[in-house]
């Protein structure tokens, strides 16, 4: 069981990741990382979206019939979709009106209908839940990542507008790295999400790689190392 939820958590946040291996969810990807605060917000919904789906699907995968199997999980994903909607409109509303539409679509982002599908249809309780959690969580650690890159390069800023998630006090935690910066407008619009995201997908292929290249050296070095047998013939007088 131990080994399971190990696997799962690996998929979640590195071998399997939505964002990066998976290549899902990218039209609010690429949307609205403009900002940090864009970014979590965005990957807060979709985190809370996936882990009740999935814990919900998991809870009923034996009542529902393959025939109505789809739309019943699309029913479900949009009663998330739903609740997170409506929260962000009750607790972070300027927010919400900066994701506008994105919010909403969350109901169709390829990723968490996948994940219904593919894992929590066949899966318990409990793992279902820890696969959706940590599918959420890498997903919205791409999207941080992403949007640290693009309000760095873009606007020369660092959790600028936290106010609008954490409250007035989360304010002061803005931090201006160029002063007199010029935006650069590339950075900011989508063509410099589809390169930011590239360079995470080469970094992440670069470090499969070397891991992959030193876990075939130190089978080759055992294997060298290791004890050889000596065949002798003949008799000894």
């Amino acid at each position: 069981m131990a080994n399971q939820y190990s696997e799962v958590i690996a998929n979640g946040l590195w071998k399997n990741n939505p964002a990066l291996v998976q290549i899902l969810g990218l039209c609010p990807l690429l949307a609205v990382t403009g900002t940090v605060v864009n970014a979590l917000g965005l990957g807060l919904a979709t985190t809370l979206v996936l882990v009740g789906s999935n814990t919900s699907v998991s809870l009923i995968r034996n009542l529902v019939p393959p025939t109505v199997r789809l739309p019943a999980f699309v029913m479900i994903i949009a009663s998330f979709v739903t609740c997170a909607e409506l929260l962000m409109q009750a607790f972070t509303y300027e927010l919400y009106q900066i994701l506008g539409i994105f919010i909403p679509l969350i109901v169709t982002n390829c990723s968490i209908l996948g994940r219904a599908d593919a894992f929590a249809a066949k899966n318990p309780v409990i793992p279902s839940a820890l696969d959706g959690l940590m599918m959420g969580l890498g997903f919205s650690i791409v999207l941080i990542l992403l949007g640290t890159m693009r309000e760095i390069i873009g606007q020369g800023t660092l959790f600028s507008g936290m106010e609008l998630l954490f409250g007035a006090s989360a304010s002061s935690w803005k931090m201006v790295l160029f002063q007199d910066y010029p935006n650069f407008l590339f950075a900011v619009l989508p063509p410099g999400a589809f390169f930011g995201l590239g360079l995470l997908i080469a970094a992440k292929n670069i470090i499969d790689s070397s891991i992959k290249n030193r876990e075939k050296r130190a089978v080759v070095a055992k294997v060298a190392t290791g004890s050889k047998r000596v065949r002798t013939t003949g008799s000894i007088s």
